[in-house]
């Protein structure tokens, strides 16, 4: 089992979004810490320039930091400071962001947490309820690319209870080092390279990379019997394991009618599948998906014994039966 970091508040919503299975946290590892409920509800803090320790060794982006202890009293707000600055988009409250990170307890030093040594980037939501305060407020206007430095009061971290599984008192000022990798908002889409579609027998799909739907033109003939799974933009990351999760745009519609049963695309939202969940609801997505590089779009063409079958989602146009076709921008992987 993964272990999950620290940083989670709460598990992020959405993690199977299609019709027929209850989100839930199998497959994401241990169960993390946790701020105290009131964490979420104190006012916004005043960002500070400091006071932070130096960072001694590990000082390029990507390398994991050293970090001096913290010496003297730390702020009583919350103390920010961009040490290596990038050039990539801003982020802004509610985007996903991916970023390898270390956490130390200020007073001594103490690493509680790290992702460098995971060798797995953690993606996580800028959002109130799905990660600590100190980090919505302290990365919110700061750029992928970037290194962050945050000191982090109580206040804003796990609150007065702390978090005694990581030997965190409630009195700890926490130290982070965070490098920004990328960033994610309702308007991204994968920017791989273009692929041509030459097979008249299965759907076409668009090409746009401007965060809006693709278009997905299925052809005036009898579905495929078996799994279709093709790159419509083939991305350069590395390719999805079967227990991963993604982060993605995608547009569910039935071969039928052409009718759409669900999409991201202009919802103002992402989705995180569980591929091992989504095998339990759409099998074919799952295995559609698993092995193509993170950065890709896919066309999924999923046969009825690997969709719903005779059993398909109540009042909605996908009928038993029903032949799915997906279109899949694979943002991020973890």
């Amino acid at each position: 089992m993964r272990r999950r970091s620290l940083l989670f508040a709460a598990v992020p919503a959405g993690l199977v979004t299609l019709a027929g299975c209850n989100d839930d946290t199998s497959g994401s590892g241990k169960a993390g810490a946790s701020p105290s409920a009131s964490a979420s509800s104190v006012p916004p803090p005043k960002i500070v320039d400091g006071p932070l320790p130096a960072i001694t060794a590990g000082t390029k982006f990507g390398e994991k930091p050293t970090v001096a202890k913290g010496s003297g009293d730390p702020s009583e707000n919350l103390a920010v400071k961009t040490v290596i600055a990038g050039s990539g988009r801003t982020v802004a409250e509610n985007d996903f962001v991916q970023a390898n990170y270390l956490g130390q307890i200020w007073d001594t030093g103490k690493v509680f947490d790290n992702s460098y040594d995971r060798k797995t980037p953690l993606l996580m939501q800028l959002a109130q309820g799905s990660i600590i305060d100190g980090w919505r407020y302290g990365l919110a206007g700061r750029k992928a690319g970037s290194r962050i430095e945050i000191a982090v009061p109580p206040t804003w971290g796990y609150g007065k209870s702390g978090n005694p599984q990581a030997g965190i008192k409630g009195t700890d000022t926490l130290v982070f080092v965070v490098d920004l990798i990328d960033s994610f908002n309702s308007k991204s889409s994968s920017k791989g390279k273009v692929v041509a579609q030459s097979d008249a027998a299965v759907p076409k799909v668009g090409t746009n990379t401007d965060g809006k739907a693709p278009s997905v033109r299925i052809p005036k003939a009898d579905p495929p019997k078996k799994l279709v799974s093709a790159y419509v933009l083939e991305g350069d990351g590395p390719e999805v394991k079967a227990n991963q999760a993604i982060l993605c745009q995608f547009e569910g519609l039935v071969w039928d009618s052409g009718k759409t049963f669900e999409a991201t695309y202009g919802s103002g939202r992402l989705s995180q599948i569980s591929l091992e969940q989504m095998q339990q609801v759409v099998k074919g997505l799952a295995e559609g998906v698993t092995g193509k590089k993170v950065g890709s779009r896919v066309l999924v063409v999923v046969p009825p014994d690997l969709a719903y079958g005779d059993n398909p989602p109540s009042g909605g146009p996908v009928k038993k039966g029903s032949t799915l076709v997906f279109s899949v921008d694979i943002l991020a992987a973890m």
